[in-house]
């Protein structure tokens, strides 16, 4: 049976995470940066270990106003110290309640330019590497190439509810057809993309992309609806949800 992990974005305040925990295979817990807070990470830490979902830590920029998704200039080593810093406050945390992180997947903006920009995808990287995590990139990225040259396990993902363009990347969401909310219309393109290797995209051909996981954004209304469509979609076609390490 073919196996592929299915993650998402959690602790963040928004939606619901109980929910979510019970169709995913790993959770991408916010750590402080864009979202959550000491009681939230704990909440969502005892619950995922209560599912036996994996955990990860979901750092961002320090924006909560604007959800860590607009860029904040800064240099590669003040990112490598926010990472490390809000790392370190989910593995605290996680310590009261016997949980284990195990890998690192950046938020909103930061992924974005780390997508693109080595020496910020080098900065994620190595501090993972540092804290002895995994890192969970989006697929064909310079974060993805960033952790495979830092030596750590690395996973790359393709998302469920998001458009991509030509270059690999994500639709921006400025963008009308940035969003896929049907579930439906999600499943149908994820198992296209599971048959073929090949990922739609707005502005051209399908592109070859590779990925062991599959992610659905946790703060969008319909992300449970999604998550239940996907799984069960998969599950029809022989394909198991399982966590990637």
């Amino acid at each position: 049976m073919q196996r592929i992990d299915l993650n998402a974005d959690l602790g963040e305040g928004i939606g619901d995470d109980a929910a979510m925990l019970g169709l995913v295979s790993s959770a991408n817990i916010a750590c402080g940066g864009h979202a959550s807070d000491p009681s939230l990470m704990l909440a969502s830490l005892q619950l995922a270990k209560a599912r036996g979902v994996q955990i990860g830590a979901h750092p961002g920029y320090a924006d909560p106003a604007n959800f860590g998704r607009v860029v904040v200039p800064m240099e590669p080593a003040v990112i490598r110290a926010m990472v490390a810093a809000q790392i370190g406050a989910l593995q605290g945390v996680a310590r009261l309640c016997g949980a284990k992180v195990a890998y690192v997947k950046a938020h909103g903006a930061l992924a974005n330019l780390a997508a693109d920009q080595r020496p910020v995808a080098d900065a994620i990287a190595e501090t993972a590497a540092s804290a002895g995590l995994g890192l969970l990139a989006i697929s064909g990225t310079e974060l993805q190439a960033a952790g495979e040259a830092a030596g750590i396990t690395t996973t790359a993902e393709i998302f469920a509810d998001r458009a991509y363009l030509a270059t690999g990347r994500l639709v921006p969401r400025s963008h009308p057809q940035a969003m896929i909310h049907d579930p439906k219309a999600a499943l149908t393109r994820l198992i296209s993309y599971l048959d073929t290797g090949l990922m739609p995209v707005i502005d051209g051909e399908p592109i070859a992309l590779q990925a062991q996981s599959i992610c659905i954004h946790g703060d969008s209304p319909e992300a449970v609806q999604m998550a239940r469509v996907i799984r069960a979609g998969l599950a029809e076609r022989g394909i198991s949800v399982a966590s990637f390490v």
